[in-house]
């Protein structure tokens, strides 16, 4: 079972996300319609995802958001409106995983909601076996999700941590931006591309010593994105 909280000022929009999602029988649904009840909500629930709208009275979405990323690593779809583009992608950069906008369609929502709850919970989930991979001064240990950079424990989302595990499994592979959201989404990118650059510059700032010049994480232009230790940034 999994404890979906949606938070958002207007009660019709809760109401029709409940309707949307309702089909799945593996689904608790908790309501919010303040950005201080939703914090309320998710440090006294076993919340598994958030769907946050931006525009909220209290306290916005973006300030949930950067507060919540200092206790918790779940997954947080925003919900914006269209015109909000910049609040979208000030809410990547303060850790959101992903985004739907005002009006959405009901097989929208469901497929984003079972992609951030299919990444939660297998980049989450313990594994058995030796799947501990080292690229420099990285490691990643995906029996325990832990990651550590110079031996220093890092936090990553679950987006963060999904893009690390696909570039330190294949080190040296240039892997494009369709690619990268289609492996770690698990669905057709669909223009979703500014998505992925949001969170690689994330992770950038958790993994290197000096994003704008980075040791590892390398840009490739008009190619795509790799872990290698020289080349093109």
């Amino acid at each position: 079972m999994y404890n979906i909280l949606i938070c958002d000022d207007e009660k019709d929009i809760v109401r029709a996300l409940r309707i949307y999602l309702s089909s799945h029988q593996d689904y608790c649904f908790f309501e919010a319609y303040d950005g201080l009840s939703a914090l309320q909500i998710v440090r006294e629930q076993q919340i598994h995802l958030l769907l946050l709208d931006i525009m909220m009275p209290k306290m916005d979405g973006i300030s949930v958001l950067s507060r919540l990323r200092e206790e918790k690593n779940i997954p947080v779809i925003l919900i914006s409106a269209k015109g909000e583009s910049d609040d979208v992608v000030m809410g990547l950069n303060a850790g959101a995983d992903d985004y739907i906008t005002k009006p959405f369609k009901p097989s929208e929502v469901q497929a984003r909601v079972a992609s951030a709850l299919r990444r939660y919970t297998q980049l989450g989930a313990l594994r058995q076996g030796d799947n501990i991979y080292r690229f420099e001064s990285i490691m990643l240990d995906d029996n325990s999700r832990i990651v550590e950079v110079d031996q220093q424990p890092v936090t990553l989302t679950p987006t963060e941590y999904g893009i690390l595990k696909l570039l330190i499994q294949h080190p040296g592979t240039v892997f494009s931006t369709d690619e990268i959201y289609e492996s770690v989404w698990q669905e057709n990118s669909l223009g979703n591309e500014q998505s992925v650059a949001v969170h690689i510059r994330h992770l950038r700032e958790k993994i290197e010593i000096d994003p704008s010049n980075p040791r590892y994480l390398k840009v490739i232009w008009g190619v795509g994105y790799c872990l290698r230790k020289d080349g093109k940034q």
